[in-house]
């Protein structure tokens, strides 16, 4: 017979306050900790009041616990917005509508140049970091496809196009444009007219009278 799994609301709510005070304290360490690489499952379970079986119930390793601090960080900055811009018909839109996003994003926690930082120090950090990074590469390559199906971009510049933009949304970009003390409006203002210089040169629409962002409606 197999293994019956047993499961109860009780039960359920129990384990997702578990997960939801790990990802606090986990969360709250990464910010406070002079190195974040060295934040580990024991401490996170000293700072939560559990045991370190229960982190590891709950995320399987020191790394499924980062990328869950990741992931609650990302929807906790808006990037669950990405869907609704990707679904808009015009890829060129989409794309600014994904920068915004993306400036948002990078402007609303000033942890994530901690964690940007730790990568550098911690492979795991690093892993997990990449992947999301791969993640934004792919909805920008995604958008840049949709303009060489309708013409608007060189087949032949293709990985070009996808790394200008991959890298003008960076953290990276974003942050040293932001020195010294530049408002998050005008960094985003910059990175557009960028947006709009890396795709100046291969947009091919006689019908638009201008190359700019689309205007809102």
């Amino acid at each position: 017979m197999p293994e019956r799994i047993y499961s109860s609301p009780g039960r359920d709510a129990m384990a997702a306050e578990t997960r939801t005070r790990l990802l606090d304290a986990a969360s709250l360490l990464l910010r406070r900790a002079p190195d974040p690489s060295k934040v580990s499952l024991d401490a996170v379970a000293k700072a939560a009041g559990v045991t370190r079986l229960t982190v590891y119930n709950q995320f399987g390793s020191r790394r499924g616990l980062l990328e869950a601090v990741f992931d609650e960080v990302a929807r906790l900055g808006g990037l669950h917005r990405i869907p609704a811009a990707m679904a808009l018909p015009e890829p060129s839109a989409a794309l600014y509508r994904l920068l915004d996003i993306f400036c948002d994003f990078w402007a609303s926690d000033h942890a994530l140049g901690v964690l940007h930082a730790a990568a550098a120090a911690d492979a795991e950090f690093a892993t997990a970091m990449a992947e999301r990074q791969e993640r934004r590469r792919k909805v920008l390559s995604v958008l840049v496809q949709r303009l060489v199906a309708a013409g608007m971009v060189s087949k032949a510049r293709t990985d070009e196009v996808i790394d200008m933009l991959f890298a003008l949304s960076s953290y990276a970009m974003f942050d040293m444009l932001r020195q010294p003390g530049r408002k998050p409006a005008a960094v985003r203002r910059m990175l557009k007219s960028a947006f709009t210089a890396a795709l100046e040169s291969t947009l091919n629409d006689p019908e638009r009278g201008s190359r700019q962002e689309p205007r809102k409606k």
